[in-house]
């Protein structure tokens, strides 16, 4: 069976200016990257304002297993399906970590038939976006420890410093470093941890910036530090923000590359969904919705984080409303909750499939908590039984639910065409009454009970003697109102990875609490959670590698 990547190579591509006029961008309006990608500019952007804006649909997945939902395929599928069908469509997702690429997740360009492309390119350097996040990161942790290297007039605690280093790589031994070791040239010696790119607040600040003004307005009340009187400081005191703005101006710019199919797809920003907000730029995302008349957009992991995330965060900031979701599941995954081992997925097992609809009822149960309609996807495998869809659609029938089998892997457009017709008709039924899930002003622990309540099922939360002070410390300096982002585990509705399934009567441990004020939300960390992942026993690196004609294999 031929690879994503020979998949991929195999494909005829455009050249970008081609894309970018099917779009209806013009070419003064197109910064080439070579010969399939480029960026938009930004008075190009700002002219779109005054037009009429399309239907935006969101697509997440259920809780994530090894045996793989297809969240970012099916987003591709489902976009080529709608162009497929006569809709003006335009296709808007993160870019992908080299962290998960080099490690256990993989690429994130979709697969199959459903892909963007070049996924090679895509999957890596890209158009640079995420080094220049990470040196904008680095750039304002340096110059906060040349503040206090060089006599800390600010009058900076240098047990208070928030802004953390980062690297968009897993390395768990960075997870806590020491600097300054050594003579007294080389600073102050403090301890420090790093955090991979995505989970900075300089990524979610730039991933929630309107324009470049806003960039710059969030950037300078980023609060990265305080003094030894309890007072904050920020990139604005150490004077950074200008510096920081010059690295991140071109990389704002929305990427503009193609599916196999040719449809447009704007893929900018890549927040991780269980430990920031998940969700590709506000930028490419209403650009696009004012190129189209359908955006499919996705948000990561499943409904409970990347979804919850992207309506009560992003929409929230940006004043989106989504038409309708989508929730992508798979038979293996659906059995993969009930208990089944992976070796044993390919079985056919219509009650295992039954009882891991659980888990699918509960996502679709958090998505409609937002008012909106839901379409369920199943991305199919050729392993799949009739016998296990009828399982299904009798373990949904008690909730309202109708599953939409999907092939668009193996048959690119044509195997989502029931997908899109079903999402044409929840758009144009206007049966959406978006609302996020709690007002701004409700106290932050009761924003917390309430994800834990009407998303992930359970009955409380247990917030830590420290988390307490944090919340009650943050709430007195006026940022009570802001939005929560509970920081998980992807693979459970618990702080705990092993409970698949939807549990229930459990208790969420919040262990800390971290502002992220420039983001404009509140971060909390739920479990053991970590801000900088691992790798793996085997690696995705080890397989990963260039042939003697200068091309790249080893990726999926």
């Amino acid at each position: 069976m031929a690879s994503d990547l020979d998949i991929a190579r195999a494909a005829t591509l455009r050249p970008i200016g081609d894309i970018a006029a099917t779009a209806g961008i013009p070419a003064d309006a197109l910064i080439p990257y070579g010969r399939y990608k480029g960026k938009l500019e930004f008075g190009f952007i700002e002219a779109l304002q005054p037009r009429p804006t399309g239907a935006l649909v969101l697509v997440v997945g259920i809780s994530p297993t090894p045996a793989g939902e297809g969240k970012t395929t099916t987003t591709i599928g489902l976009g080529d399906a709608l162009r497929a069908a006569g809709k003006r469509t335009m296709i808007a997702l993160r870019e992908p970590s080299l962290g998960p690429c080099f490690g256990q997740k993989g690429g994130a360009t979709g697969g199959g038939h459903a892909q963007v492309a070049p996924m090679d390119e895509i999957n890596l350097h890209f158009t640079g976006d995420f080094h220049a996040i990470t040196s904008a990161n680095n750039l304002l942790a340096a110059l906060l420890d040349n503040h206090l290297y060089w006599g800390n007039a600010l009058g900076i605690d240098p047990r208070k410093i928030a802004v953390q280093r980062a690297i968009d790589m897993n390395d768990r031994s960075l997870r806590e470093t020491v600097l300054g070791l050594g003579h007294g040239a080389n600073g102050a010696a403090r301890e420090q941890r790093f955090d991979i790119t995505v989970a900075s607040e300089v990524m979610a600040v730039f991933c929630l910036a309107k324009d470049l003004a806003d960039l710059q307005a969030r950037l300078a009340r980023m609060v990265i530090a305080e003094r030894r009187d309890g007072s904050p400081i920020t990139p604005a005191d150490i004077n950074a923000v200008g510096a920081m703005t010059a690295l991140l101006r071109d990389a704002l710019q929305p990427n503009i590359v193609q599916t196999l199919e040719g449809t447009p797809a704007l893929v900018h920003g890549g927040p991780f969904a269980n430990i920031a907000h998940g969700c590709n730029s506000v930028m490419a995302t209403t650009t696009a919705l004012k190129l189209a008349d359908f955006v499919v957009t996705e948000a990561g992991f499943g409904a409970d984080l990347g979804g919850e995330k992207f309506l009560d965060i992003k929409c929230r900031q940006a004043g989106l409303a989504p038409s309708c979701a989508v929730v992508v599941a798979t038979m293996r995954a659906l059995k993969m909750h009930a208990g089944i081992a992976k070796p044993d997925l390919g079985t056919p097992n219509p009650p295992a499939v039954a009882e891991g609809a659980a888990n699918l009822r509960r996502h679709v149960a958090a998505m409609r908590a937002f008012g909106l309609p839901v379409i369920v996807a199943i991305n199919g495998f050729l392993g799949d039984t009739e016998a296990e869809r009828a399982a299904l659609r009798t373990a949904l029938e008690a909730d309202g639910i109708t599953a939409v089998f999907c092939t668009h892997w193996a048959d690119g457009s044509a195997g989502a065409a029931d997908l899109a017709k079903a999402v044409i008709a929840a758009t144009e039924s206007k049966a959406a009454h978006f609302a996020p899930l709690y007002p701004d002003a409700m106290p932050l622990a009761d924003k917390l009970r309430t994800l834990v309540r009407k998303i992930y099922g359970g009955d409380d939360i247990d917030l830590a003697p420290k988390a307490a002070k944090q919340i009650a410390r943050l709430e007195a300096r006026g940022y009570g109102t802001l939005p929560v982002c509970m920081a998980k585990t992807q693979y459970s509705f618990t702080a705990d990875p092993t409970k698949r399934g939807a549990p229930t009567g459990f208790t969420l441990p919040i262990r800390e609490i971290r502002l992220s004020a420039g983001a404009g939300f509140v971060v909390a960390l739920a479990g053991d959670i970590m801000t900088m992942p691992g790798l793996p026993r085997v690696p995705a690196a080890d397989t990963i590698g260039v042939n003697q004609n200068g091309e790249i294999f080893g990726l999926f």
